[in-house]
């Protein structure tokens, strides 16, 4: 695929340098099916050499002055901003995504980075009153020391930014493996990094395709200290597991099954509206998307046309083309889940609206079912696609458990316009964040994660940046 865009580049990045290997593989657009670029594929050994060399940049970085961290990490925010064109670019080509969801994205990338590069200041310790007059007693944060950052496909810079920009402003070395369907915009943001001023070493981007292999590795190294994985559950399991060995810190952003109550004295029209917002971005292929909608009886049918109507609308096609909303599923595998699923909740006695059926490509209509039974596997199980769910509860009590009915918890959302009630659920909801009659949550002043099997620990807000250190205690004696 030709392209004047000098941002792409097929080599991984360590030391500051573009680094090739004895393989490559294709970065593939979903939308075409084109090759945007071959990428250097490193085997385990060539990726062992990244951190080692993050692990001997550590100490120059985390003795430099935090005045300087904040200062680059800006100066690399600016960088970012300058080129944001030829990065959403880049998104959209690797991941499907459309354009200006692309655009949108490096705007909320980039809050990352300025909101850590400030939170570098504020990495607060404590004076602690000692039981005695013989002691004083203080605490104070250091960096945690070599970071491994592994991140998913949907949202290549966002996912990449929240971990390494804390990482980086606590004083923290950087070994990141992105996603081998998305690195691209990875190692364009690297190279970026270092026009920046950010020392060699610091930040370095391994590629390959050995995902398994790597994340061994990145897992169980001794001179890791610090582990932070986005991705599936069962991956991030492993991974837990595999950490266990050098008892490193370790943080994980994992599945969800997004419940989207509708209760019968909510806007009904806010409530599509949040719904289209809250389902359709990156076509329902993110972590956060609704994947059961719970609409209580009253108003079901009402709601049910409404959204229909709205889903029916949203344009569908490559995501560099102008107004469309929907693009492609990132593979085979993805489209083939979101084709189970909906044959499989129509088998059960579900109906389709509008859609529910495959395009050409990688392509699924956006689609509504209704009176999805509750033993379907879309009711269990996370669909990262295009898919509106519809069941039915009755009482308050009743759509809570069916919300809570899960072994995930990252976020939930629900419409309502009596505040006792919004209250009262937001406190019930089993679940890291929760929208109140809003579809959009995702910010980086705010601390994003789930609770049960969706994770351990934040990212983002005043929390994150605890991820990436230690707390050290100091007890003087005065006597």
């Amino acid at each position: 695929m030709k392209t004047k865009n000098k941002l792409i580049k097929g080599t991984a990045f360590i030391n500051g340098k573009e680094v090739k290997g004895r393989k490559t593989f294709d970065v593939i657009n979903p939308a075409t099916g084109e090759c945007v670029i071959a990428v250097t594929d490193l085997s385990v050994k060539e990726a062992e050499k990244a951190i080692n060399v993050a692990n001997g940049a550590w100490s120059t970085w985390r003795s430099k002055d935090v005045l300087e961290r904040s200062e680059i990490l800006r100066k690399w925010y600016n960088l970012i901003v300058k080129h944001s064109t030829e990065i959403a670019e880049i998104m959209t080509m690797e991941s499907g995504k459309p354009l200006n969801e692309s655009k949108i994205e490096v705007e909320y990338g980039g809050s990352f980075i300025t909101w850590f590069a400030e939170e570098a200041f504020r990495m607060y310790g404590d004076q602690i009153i000692a039981p005695n007059k013989g002691k004083q007693i203080v605490t104070m944060k250091q960096a945690v020391g070599v970071v491994a950052a592994i991140t998913p496909w949907n949202f290549p810079l966002a996912m990449v930014t929240r971990k390494v920009a804390p990482a980086l402003a606590a004083g923290c070395t950087v070994v990141l493996k992105p996603a081998s369907q998305t690195p691209l915009t990875a190692i364009a943001i690297a190279h970026l990094a270092k026009e920046a001023g950010l020392p060699d070493g610091v930040f370095n981007v391994i590629t390959s395709k050995d995902s398994k292999g790597i994340g061994e590795l990145l897992s169980t190294n001794e001179k890791v200290r610090k582990l932070s994985f986005t991705g599936s559950t069962a991956v991030g399991k492993v991974l837990m597991a595999n950490a266990s060995s050098t008892v490193k810190k370790i943080s994980l952003e994992l599945g969800g099954n997004a419940p989207f109550l509708v209760f019968d004295d909510a806007d009904i029209e806010a409530a599509v509206e949040g719904a289209i917002a809250s389902k359709f971005r990156n076509s329902g292929q993110t972590c956060v998307a609704v994947n059961r909608f719970l609409v209580q009886d009253k108003i079901y049918d009402a709601f049910a046309e409404k959204i229909t109507q709205a889903v029916s609308k949203l344009k569908i096609g490559n995501g560099l083309k102008k107004d469309v909303k929907v693009g492609p599923l990132i593979n085979k595998e993805g489209l083939e889940k979101v084709i189970e699923h909906v044959d499989d909740a129509i088998g059960k006695g579900a109906k389709a609206t509008t859609g529910a059926k495959s395009l050409d490509g990688l392509f699924y209509e956006p689609t509504v079912l209704i009176d999805v039974p509750l033993n379907a596997k879309i009711a269990k199980e996370e669909t990262f696609g295009p898919v509106v769910a519809l069941f039915r509860f009755n009482t308050e009590a009743e759509g809570i458990n069916m919300a809570n009915d899960t072994e995930y918890g990252l976020a939930a959302y629900f419409y309502s316009e009596n505040i006792k009630r919004c209250w009262r659920v937001a406190e019930l909801l089993e679940s890291g964040m929760v929208g109140i009659n809003e579809g959009a949550i995702s910010t980086a002043v705010a601390p994003f994660g789930g609770i049960k099997q969706s994770g351990l620990g934040r990212e983002g807000s005043k929390y994150g940046i605890d991820e990436y250190v230690e707390v050290k205690y100091l007890c003087f004696g005065l006597g």
